[in-house]
């Protein structure tokens, strides 16, 4: 019983031949450029669903780096006063905010819409 050896992550990878396996891998890791705000097309959701009762704006549609995403999203939520987060390329706003929201997009020069709610 003493000399049961637990198994450590190295014990676990397995190695690939497989060309296609690392450019795959490589094609994930390159990460887009972030178009201009004036090219994007973002839309302004509200949601009811889900949510447990509470109401939130969603802003869809950003097409870019991941960190400029999460800039984006934190001057928005500084803006608005309020609390949200950044998830699955969506910043999730809390509260009923589509008019404050817009303001800072068109200062911004972002293109946007409202959609759905």
């Amino acid at each position: 019983m003493k000399n049961k050896k637990k198994l450590g992550l190295e014990d676990l990878l397995v190695y690939s031949t497989n060309q296609a396996y690392y450019e795959s891998q490589q094609n994930e890791a390159e990460e887009t450029q972030t178009v201009a705000p004036s090219q994007q097309n973002l839309r302004i959701v509200i949601e009811r669903k889900h949510r447990g009762g509470k109401t939130v704006t969603l802003v869809e549609g950003f097409e870019g780096k991941e960190a400029d995403l999460e800039a984006l999203g934190k001057k928005l939520k500084t803006f608005c006063g309020c609390g949200g987060s950044v998830k699955e390329g969506v910043i999730i706003i809390q509260g009923e905010k589509r008019q404050r929201i817009a303001e800072i997009l068109q200062k911004d020069g972002y293109r946007y819409k409202f959609s759905g709610g």
